[in-house]
Formats: structure tokens, C-alpha cells, sequence
């Protein structure tokens, strides 16, 4: 228990950090003063001030703030936090946010408004860029799942329409194919789709078409593709090519996730928040160490940091009030109607967008301790 919550904590500091410190540094470098910097939300347990910054620890790991100078009430309700809470307007040093008197920024909304769009989208893309940084160690370290065919299912849709031990698929239905996971992720979400599977066999390209088979025992949809055995070892080159397939990789699955979620397709239980995710932390530590002992249980780790890390982003960038994606789309609007829109209206519409992510945490927390004590 103890170990799955440090793990957790690790994790979710990273994460959240790496959130916040886009703001803060482009905020910064933008000339927008920074009031406070904090991790976790609740009652502070650790504080201290430097060049004007409050930078805080506090009790509850439900997310983060940058806050910014200009807060008043719904008229500047800014507060940017992952977990969807409202995000405080600021501003930082006109410096550039390194000097002594952080007091010479400017309030946020006095700031550019293609600055503020730059300050509000960087929380997002620090999340891509840490999770990429994370993926090129994973790569050097592992290598890449290559998407070959290791063997066909009998009397599956996959031996039906020719496929064979030893081809490369490349496409399915026109995504291009990287990862033999990818295979999978597809084949777990298909809901009897027909699937245009594009290979190559001895080099040659083949393309073959089949609707996969429904197993009533497992209730869910079948290729009958297996594979998983072929491991690219990546030269320095290749790191960083398959780096950015891996982000590409989590992209992809987060955005099937929520089509799926949308359409009503995944069930309340697949949904988790921060007990669930400690949970899903430690129960993967375990396995991993227990299976291949504690370097493949830490690269576990390091492949949640990217999980995690590309989900926050996406998350983020949904326009849904109170997100960073809510916040960006107002900052697009002022830039089409060349005036923002009343601060007094977008406050309430942040702060309606913010009461409800609340309550949707308080619903996923109840049905994350719900599972555990079940």
C-alpha cells in the first residue's frame, strides 16, 4: 500500500508539473505575472514565496494551478487545474519572469490575446512533450513491438481472408500501423465493423477485407490475429521515430476511448480517476515485477508516466468550460470578433463548467472505492 502510494505520487507530480510549468514558463516569457504555482488542491502543507511567486504544496493529489494576477470573483476565474477547477487569471515579470520584482507583469487579461492563447495551450504541450521525452527512454531501453503476424486463430475472419504467420500488417481501414498493439487496441474496440487490412508478405503488399467474429463466451469482437513476439531493437535514429509513434500510439487510443465513452460503448466501471488510477499503478508494479522482476516493473512505470501524461493533455484540450480547450475556444472567439467576449458571462460559464467537472470526480471517486470494496 505504502509503495503504491508513492509510486502514485511520483507519477501524478510529474505529470502535473510538467501541466503546470507550460503555463508558468510561457506565461513568464509572455510578460504575464504568476501569483501562485501549486500542486494538488485543499489546504497547503508546505509554501514558500520567491520573486513575487507562491509556490505551493498542498494535501488533496487532485491536480494543479498556475494562477495567475486578476482574479475577481467570476470576472477573472482563470484557475487552470488538471483536475478541471477553475483556472485564476495572471500575470508574470515582463522580464520574462526570472527577475527579483515579479510585480512588473501585467494582469492576464491585459496581456495579448495570442500570448494568453500561448500561456493556455502550453499546459497541454509540456503533457506531449513530457510524454515524448518519457517514450524516447522507453524506446532506447525496449525497442518496438513490430506489427507481425505470429500465428492465425482457426475458423477466424483473419484465416478466412488469407492472412498468414509472418505478414507485416501496415494499415487498418487507412490508420497506418506501427505497433502490434495497435492491432490489438483495434480488435478489442471493434464492435463488428467491417476492417480493410492492409500487409505485405516477402515485401509484396496485400490488402485483405473481413468483418470480425463475435465470441459470445468473451462478448466482444475477434480478428484472430496473434503476434506480439517481434521486437525491433532501435538504433539512435529509430529512437526517435518510434518515440513519437508511441505518443501517437496513446493519442490514438485516448481518442477512440472517448469516442467510445461518447457513444455510450464503455461502461462506468472503465472509467477511473485518481483511487483508481493509484490502484491501476499498483497493481501494475506488482505484475511486472512479480513477471520480469523490477527494471521491466519500472519502464511499467515509465510507459504509464506517457499513458497518463498524453491523457491529461487531450483531456485538457476538450472544450469543455473550465478546460484549457473551454478557455482556448473564448481566446479564438475574442480573435475572430476582435473583442472578448464579457468577462462576467464566460465566468459563469466556467464556473457551470467547473461545478459539474466536480461533480463528475465525487462520481468517479465514489465508483473507484466502490470497485475496491466490491
Amino acid at each position: 500500500m505504502i509503495r503504491t502510494i508513492i509510486l502514485f505520487l511520483i507519477i501524478f507530480g510529474v505529470v502535473v508539473i510538467s501541466h503546470e510549468f507550460g503555463h508558468f514558463i510561457i506565461a513568464r516569457r509572455n510578460g504575464i505575472r504568476v501569483v501562485e504555482f501549486a500542486v494538488g488542491m485543499g489546504p497547503n502543507l508546505f509554501s514558500y514565496e520567491k520573486n513575487g511567486v507562491r509556490y505551493s504544496l498542498k494535501l488533496l493529489p487532485l491536480g494543479g494551478a498556475c494562477i495567475f494576477e486578476g482574479e475577481d470573483g467570476l470576472e477573472s476565474a482563470r484557475r487552470d487545474e488538471t483536475d478541471g477547477r477553475a483556472e485564476t487569471e495572471a500575470a508574470l515579470t515582463a522580464d520574462g519572469g526570472f527577475g527579483a520584482d515579479a510585480a512588473q507583469g501585467v494582469a492576464f487579461p491585459q496581456a495579448g490575446v495570442w500570448k494568453r492563447i500561448a500561456t493556455v495551450f502550453a499546459g497541454p504541450f509540456f503533457n506531449f512533450i513530457l510524454a515524448y521525452v518519457v517514450a524516447l527512454a522507453l524506446t532506447a531501453f525496449s525497442g518496438a513491438d513490430l506489427p507481425v503476424v505470429a500465428g492465425v486463430s482457426e475458423d477466424s475472419a483473419a484465416q478466412e481472408a488469407g492472412l498468414r504467420e509472418g505478414d507485416v500488417v501496415t494499415q487498418i481501414n487507412r490508420e497506418r500501423i506501427h505497433f502490434y498493439r495497435e492491432v490489438m487496441v483495434i480488435s478489442a474496440m471493434n464492435q463488428g465493423e467491417t476492417l480493410e487490412i492492409r500487409y505485405t508478405r516477402d515485401g509484396e503488399p496485400h490488402t485483405a477485407v473481413l468483418t470480425p467474429r463475435y465470441s459470445a463466451d468473451d462478448a466482444r469482437y475477434y480478428i484472430g490475429i496473434m503476434g506480439g513476439g517481434a521486437y525491433l531493437d532501435c538504433n539512435p535514429l529509430q529512437v526517435f521515430q518510434y518515440a513519437l509513434y508511441e505518443v501517437e500510439y496513446y493519442v490514438k487510443t485516448t481518442y477512440k476511448s472517448l469516442a467510445m465513452l461518447f457513444r455510450g460503448q464503455i461502461s462506468r466501471d472503465d472509467v477511473s480517476g485518481p483511487v483508481g488510477i493509484a490502484q491501476f499503478v499498483g497493481e501494475s508494479y506488482d505484475q511486472a515485477e512479480e513477471n520480469y522482476g523490477t527494471t521491466s516493473a519500472v519502464l511499467t512505470m515509465l510507459e504509464i508516466v506517457v499513458l497518463l501524461s498524453v491523457n491529461l493533455g487531450i483531456m485538457n484540450l476538450l472544450p469543455f468550460p473550465a478546460l484549457d480547450g473551454g478557455r482556448l475556444l473564448f481566446l479564438l472567439i475574442e480573435v475572430v470578433r476582435g473583442k472578448p467576449v464579457s468577462p462576467e458571462k464566460e465566468g459563469l460559464i466556467h464556473f457551470a463548467g467547473m461545478a459539474l467537472l466536480m461533480l463528475l470526480m465525487a462520481f468517479v471517486m465514489y465508483n473507484d472505492i466502490m470497485k475496491i470494496v466490491h
